[in-house]
């Protein structure tokens, strides 16, 4: 077992390696140089589109633009964004924040691509029920179908690990540590809750990540705004040392060993990758579901969320560990967070971190099931999803009950492996994003 173990570790260490991450973000940068920079030219519009009403006419989809944009929130804001980020911090520096940024803005570019082509290539049952993602642009818009069937199988298999029984074990143990609830009772309990939201399809999980998400995500970065206002003469610091160890090697201190800028770079490159999913190709999947007449209205709201998740939230975290000064401590990574808010707010600090890893862990669970559900639907033609659907609610019981280091390496290798066809698609399809783009604007101007 502890071999296979290794062998897992070694095969995932490859997978995200160097040359993963040079394509992922030089696909952002080559999508940004053919939209000429869209997500700065048009970040306000996108920001203004998530609240406003679509384009007049005839509109396909199962939920609303916003939903959309929150069920893929749900997915991607999560325990990556509290201990994602110290871990960063903690082994590449402050200087790892910045290039987390660089990841995000280019990212973006990526985001706003997929979703784009998620929308134009989706696809409607005699039901009106819509679905979409990678998988159906990589078979009608590429004509690659063996590419759209890879996507699907990883992405299947990435659900039930990282979406599901890691989230659930991370949840559990949150509660049991915090509270003494046994890890297997709080698996029932969400398991439960997490049935009675996912039975109803991807109407019911937009709902109610429609409320979940800009709450608990609210709370939360309310509380960093509270301690950095509590710690503001220490922000211009903390700033200028991101700045500094972005470029510079970070000097040993306290209880940081010392980072090079090379580890900097590639903690930042890769957690911020984890964070916002930007070129995984799982975030368009919901993104399809949108009810929108023009492929780019939804695409400028989707291109909103890597924006949410890792230049606010992101950056709200990493400034918070900085300020305080627990990231040069000898406390754990995964205690990081925490420890910060107690000294910044007191005993209640504790408490909320506590429940925003439950609740940012629940709601990955729930974004996660309609991308492992639609991979699924793909793969069998709509044959498999209520057995789907009861495999996945008792893998959450397993999962926060049991170690998950197989599990966890298995569906790291398969997250990775998602990317790699969406990139194909991404590159291979670029100019019938940029025309897309195109029509959607001088529609606009058309009025």
């Amino acid at each position: 077992m502890e071999q296979l173990q290794t062998v897992l570790g070694k095969i995932s260490g490859f997978v995200w390696g160097p040359p993963m991450l040079f394509l992922l973000v030089g696909t952002g940068i080559f999508l940004t140089i053919l939209l000429r920079g869209l997500q700065v030219r048009k970040l306000s519009f996108a920001l203004k589109s998530v609240f406003s009403k679509p384009q007049e006419g005839r509109k396909v989809g199962d939920i609303t633009r916003f939903q959309a944009l929150m069920t893929a929130l749900s997915a991607t804001i999560g325990t990556g964004n509290i201990i994602g980020v110290a871990t960063a911090i903690a082994i590449g520096g402050p200087g790892a924040l910045f290039w987390m940024w660089i990841t995000a803005f280019f990212g973006m570019a990526t985001k706003y691509a997929e979703a784009i082509l998620a929308v134009k290539y989706r696809v409607q049952n005699k039901n009106g029920e819509v679905s979409g993602g990678p998988m159906y642009y990589l078979e009608r818009g590429l004509e690659q179908k063996w590419l759209g069937f890879a996507f699907a199988l990883f992405g299947a298999i990435a659900a039930f690990g990282i979406g599901n029984m890691v989230q659930a074990n991370a949840l559990s143990l949150n509660i049991q540590e915090t509270f003494g609830v046994p890890k297997l009772a709080v698996g029932c309990v969400i398991a439960l809750l997490t049935a009675v939201v996912i039975l109803g399809g991807i109407k019911r999980i937009g709902h109610v990540a429609a409320w979940i998400v800009p709450i608990m995500a609210g709370i939360y970065v309310l509380g960093c705004i509270v301690i950095l206002l509590k710690y503001a003469g220490a922000v211009p610091g903390a700033l200028a040392q991101v700045f500094s160890c972005a470029f510079h090697s970070a000097a040993a201190t306290g209880g940081f060993a010392g980072a090079a800028v090379s580890l900097a770079v590639r903690m930042g490159v890769a957690r911020g990758v984890f964070s916002n999913e930007s070129g995984l190709g799982s975030a368009p999947i919901a993104a399809a579901a949108a009810q929108v007449r023009y492929p780019a209205e939804q695409a400028l709201v989707s291109m909103t969320g890597t924006f949410i998740d890792t230049i606010v939230v992101c950056t709200m975290t990493g400034l918070v560990l900085l300020v305080t000064g627990v990231w040069n401590t000898d406390i754990a990574a995964g205690a990081m967070t925490q420890q910060a808010f107690e000294i910044g707010l007191g005993p209640i600090g504790k408490y909320i971190v506590t429940f925003g890893i439950v609740f940012f862990a629940y709601s990955t669970i729930l974004g996660w099931s309609y991308y492992g559900e639609k991979c699924v639907q793909y793969i069998t033609r709509h044959n498999a999803i209520r057995t789907y659907r009861l495999f996945w609610v008792g893998a959450i019981v397993f999962g926060s009950a049991v170690k998950l280091e197989l599990v966890f390496s298995f569906a790291d290798i398969a997250n990775g492996l998602m990317a790699v066809p969406n990139l194909i698609g991404l590159i291979g399809l670029s100019p019938v994003v940029v025309a897309e783009t195109r029509r959607f604007f001088k529609t606009l101007e058309e009025g």
